[in-house]
């Protein structure tokens, strides 16, 4: 009987062969297809995909089977998908040199998962917060999808070995699950090197977007109002309404970063300020220190219609295209698997399953 803990890492070999392609190694990273994008995915998540590029052998995947945990629409499923497909590509992933697809296109990942359904614990499980966070009070009626998509999230990774997910400060806790997830198998094969420790990238900067109506919020697509968020697909004028309608309070801009931490709602739009200018928010607040917000308000909308305009005009473009869309993700769907598959092979051999 294997033990029930995981030990410890054995040191990661898998870098490697990256180094000697001048690489860092390879990124798996997804996003849910379920409703509209908005800022806070932007710049916590997508428009990273595109600068680790040149350092990564990524893999970009819409997580169209996480997001059947919860009951969807299955023609919205369909244009969702599309349409984050097109947000990877508007942003500057290049669908031609890495793998941008579907999840359900690699049928890999859900077979690995249930591997890893029965090497993780159920204490593991019941450790999960954003289960209790998406389940509330109703958990019984939860589907076993949202219970395990945890060890599915685990499988989209180390389907591929991937070495290095970028994930937001919500999404560590998943990550160190899918780390204990590796290092149990790879003590209860006795095959100490087969998946490596997949090592996490957080980036700092604006990967918490807040609410334009209420700094103390994360930015959401669940929110009623519109008017909460940046959508990736408002054209300019909905942009300029939007942050003229922002939140803020009577007082000028901060002087510190001190003063501006005790104002939630301006510190957000200092913070989209830095992150969409790629400037430290400590030199936008000496920038516009004392200043009316009206002024300030003005520079942002300038800023955020130049750097998302050209964004969501590409994306209208794409989705009005999707033949193009479907290409890309099926010839992304066979990079993935051709990595996916051998890999899922080895495992298989290794737990003991015959070779059909």
């Amino acid at each position: 009987m294997p033990d029930t803990d995981t030990k410890a890492a054995a040191p990661n070999t898998h870098l490697a062969p990256y180094a000697a392609k001048g690489l860092k190694g390879r990124i798996l990273s997804g996003v849910q297809p379920t409703g509209n994008l908005h800022l806070g995915n932007y710049l916590g998540a997508i428009r990273n995909f595109a600068r680790l590029q040149d350092d990564y052998e990524c893999l970009y995947c819409v997580v169209d089977m996480h997001a059947i945990t919860v009951w969807q629409d299955p023609a919205a499923l369909s244009s969702q998908t599309r349409e984050i497909a097109a947000a990877f590509l508007a942003s500057g992933v290049d669908g031609r040199k890495h793998a941008v697809f579907n999840q359900s296109a690699v049928p890999e990942h859900a077979q690995l998962a249930w591997v890893f359904n029965c090497v993780a614990r159920l204490g593991w499980m019941n450790r999960m917060t954003q289960f209790k966070e998406k389940a509330g009070k109703d958990r019984e009626n939860a589907s076993l999808g949202l219970y395990a998509y945890p060890a599915l999230m685990a499988a989209d990774i180390l389907i591929y070995k991937a070495t290095h997910v970028p994930v937001g400060e919500d999404q560590k806790q998943h990550l160190e699950l899918t780390r204990d997830i590796a290092i149990k198998f790879n003590n209860d094969f006795h095959t100490p090197d087969f998946f490596p420790v997949t090592e996490p990238l957080i980036f700092g900067a604006a990967t918490r977007v807040m609410s334009l109506r209420d700094g103390t919020k994360k930015m959401s697509k669940s929110d009623p109002s519109d008017y909460s968020r940046i959508n990736l697909t408002d054209d300019a004028d909905a942009i300029a309404q939007k942050i003229r309608r922002a939140k803020t309070d009577p007082l000028p801009m901060p002087d510190t970063a001190a003063d501006a931490e005790k104002r939630p709602d301006a510190d957000n739009l200092l913070g989209i300020y830095a992150a969409l200018a790629d400037q430290e928010k400590d030199a936008v607040i000496a920038a516009f220190a004392g200043k009316q917000f009206s002024e300030f308000k003005a520079a942002l909308t300038d800023l955020a219609v130049a750097k998302l305009g050209p964004v969501g005009a590409e994306m209208q473009r794409l989705m009005k295209d999707p033949g193009y869309v479907d290409s890309v993700l099926n010839e992304g769907a066979a990079k993935a698997r051709a990595i996916a598959a051998p890999i899922l092979a080895d495992v298989y051999k290794t737990v003991g399953f015959l070779k059909p």
